[in-house]
């Protein structure tokens, strides 16, 4: 007896899920993405939207790569930059960029310029600019992208060269009087940028 109902019940189960799956498919049938029934081959375009126009691709086609391709006009040293820091970036990152419980600290560098991230008793290093970032340029992409956290975008191309200026000096690496600017950052050499290669694994099968 037990046998039997055991069948009776699997034949149950197996009809339903045809009567599902025959449910779904008709249900995907009758579904239309702009006037077009899924069963259709997709269409190249549905209609939506229209074409970025040149302003709006200038707008978000910010990005500065290592060689400061991008980087616009203007510049701005540390002292410049400390009033900047102060007014719109201490209240996350400290007073001096050493960092808070809000955000990460900006400035610091390790003895010898040691980079010894990977060693089990440093993994909870803190990672800052001046001990584990390998391009200057970077900071420049980053704030302009990204900073004041409540106001992103919101900094003029001279508060942003200035701002990196008051960083990189904090942390040793320029001047307290050098200028920064699109000929003189992609220039700065980071202490940790040799410590970086390249992902070569399509060429070879060391992982490195």
């Amino acid at each position: 007896m037990k046998r039997a109902i055991f069948v009776v019940v699997c034949l149950g189960a197996a009809a339903c899920e045809r009567n599902e799956a025959r449910d779904l498919a008709q249900r995907r049938a009758s579904v239309t993405l702009a006037g077009v029934a899924t069963s259709d081959p997709i269409p190249a375009r549905f209609g939506y939207g229209r074409p970025a126009t040149p302003d709006e691709i200038k707008r978000i086609d910010i990005e500065i790569g290592p060689d400061g391709v991008g980087l616009p006009a203007g510049g701005g040293t540390a002292a410049e930059g400390a009033p900047i820091f102060a007014a719109k970036c201490a209240g996350c990152h400290g007073p001096t960029g050493l960092g808070t419980p809000v955000a990460m600290a900006l400035v610091g560098r390790n003895a010898g310029d040691a980079f010894d991230f990977a060693v089990a008793q440093d993994k909870e290093r803190t990672k800052t600019v001046g001990n584990y970032w390998p391009y200057a340029t970077t900071l420049y992409d980053y704030i302009h992208r990204a900073m004041p956290f409540d106001k992103p975008g919101t900094l003029a191309p001279d508060e942003v060269y200035s701002l990196v200026a008051f960083i990189l000096s904090k942390n040793g690496i320029v001047s307290d009087d050098a200028r920064i600017d699109a000929k003189t950052l992609p220039a700065v050499r980071m202490p940790a940028r040799d410590r970086f290669v390249p992902d070569d694994r399509e060429k070879s099968t060391r992982v490195r």
